[in-house]
């Protein structure tokens, strides 16, 4: 899909955040199970452990996801996603300003 593009990545201990661009004719649903999906299949081709860990399963990444549109915060969100694991520091609040 080289139409979708990434435009900030990060993570935390059990879960990653993407800010993604995404054109209007391809499905958001379709965009996340094609990320999840080359990526899970990347991750055990590399690392032997997840091969060993996930053997016989059909994913590594849970079945669910969070998708909400950007438009007026798209820097909160950016600086959010940037400062991802940090929110234990109060960081996220400062970030968006709540």
């Amino acid at each position: 899909m080289p139409e979708v593009i990434i435009l900030t990545m990060n993570y935390d201990k059990d879960h990653i955040h993407l800010h993604l661009s995404i054109p209007p004719k391809i499905r958001v649903s379709d965009a996340v199970r094609t990320i999840k999906s080359m990526s899970g299949r990347l991750l055990k081709k590399k690392f032997e452990y997840m091969r060993k860990a996930y053997w016989g399963v059909d994913g590594i990444w849970s079945d669910g996801y969070f998708v909400s549109t950007v438009e007026v915060n798209e820097c909160a969100i950016k600086r959010y996603i940037e400062h991802q694991g940090q929110e234990d520091l109060g960081q996220a609040q400062l970030v968006l300003g709540l």
